[in-house]
């Protein structure tokens, strides 16, 4: 009603303003006004508008304000997708074959795992493959005790960072099923090589995350895990059944001293190794050091080259790769 009034009033005020009056009859008939007069008239004219466009303003704010509140409370987010549905997967070939064709992290899930976890699914190389271990850098200190190895360590987020996954999810992993361990490896020169094993799998805590592995299947960087084909090399370098060592608990079979602790790492250790992707990240490739304790894949430049990359990565026996999809 305020409103309506001050409206009514702002007509007369026009009105007069431009030199009218109104007769009692209602009609319009012009009228003397001095200069004075219309400029006192205009005044109040200008005041009238600003108070009209304050009223205005405290309308809508009391229409927003009833508006929110009858507007329906805001829902609470989703909950995380449970086990088994979008989100989660078994590992990164299930991801794959749910669609997920890029390279990058995800949630993996493997069956008898209590919790999901993150781990780098690479889809290139015909998609599918979960990433172990990644050496890129050397920007990760892979000289840990034991429990780090067991939970895992590392950097998570970037593409390309170094990471160990963790010997309980790695086991966790591979006894879903058979699985392919694929090796990739670069040297200093910026070639790229690789060793396939088949039946990869690794065993619990209470086997001390013991290593198994089936035949060398393919590759060009030879077949370093086994320790070769010498047989005097295989002695003391085969790592096929060995249990996991860290500086902290001693797992391997020299005698003489303690694997872990020489050659600065966590790793399946025999009498040492021929193979030790988790070495110390030497620069340039040919290193000296008390013991061969870089990054160490013999079969392809011998135990005294640190590589600049690699990597582990498995994926089950039974995928299928994309090209033959």
């Amino acid at each position: 009603m305020t409103g309506q009034r001050s409206l009514s009033l702002l007509l007369v005020l026009i009105a007069v303003s431009r030199g009218q009056h109104l007769h009692t009859g209602g009609e319009w008939e012009p009228g003397p006004c001095d200069d004075s007069e219309v400029r006192r008239l205009r005044e109040q004219v200008t005041a009238l508008e600003r108070a009209l466009g304050e009223a205005h303003a405290r309308t809508y704010a009391l229409l927003q304000e009833r508006t929110a509140r009858t507007a329906p409370l805001p829902q609470p987010p989703r909950s995380a997708p449970a086990f088994g549905s979008q989100g989660e997967y078994a590992d990164c070939a299930e991801a794959f074959n749910a669609g997920r064709v890029r390279s990058g992290y995800y949630r993996v899930h493997p069956r008898s795992a209590p919790d999901a976890f993150t781990a780098y699914c690479d889809m290139s190389d015909g998609g599918g493959w979960t990433v172990l271990q990644r050496r890129t850098d050397g920007s990760v200190d892979f000289n840990r005790a034991w429990k780090e190895y067991k939970d895992g360590f590392g950097n998570f987020k970037a593409d390309n960072s170094e990471y160990w996954l963790g010997n309980e999810k790695i086991h966790q992993l591979t006894i879903q099923g058979d699985y392919i361990l694929k090796v990739d490896l670069t040297d200093w020169d910026g070639e790229q090589r690789d060793a396939q094993y088949q039946r990869f799998r690794v065993a619990d805590e209470k086997a001390k995350y013991q290593l198994t592995f089936g035949a060398y299947s393919g590759g060009t960087a030879g077949d370093a895990l086994s320790g070769g084909f010498h047989p005097e090399t295989r002695w003391w370098a085969d790592l096929n059944g060995m249990s996991f060592s860290t500086r902290d608990r001693d797992g391997d079979r020299y005698e003489e001293g303690q694997c872990a602790r020489e050659d600065t790492a966590g790793w399946w250790f025999n009498r040492c190794h021929g193979a030790n992707l988790n070495g110390v990240y030497h620069l340039g490739g040919p290193y000296s050091a008390g013991t061969d304790n870089g990054i160490v894949w013999y079969t392809w430049r011998g135990w005294w080259y640190s590589y600049r990359a690699a990597r582990m990565k498995v994926r089950p026996a039974a995928f299928q790769p994309a090209e033959a999809t």
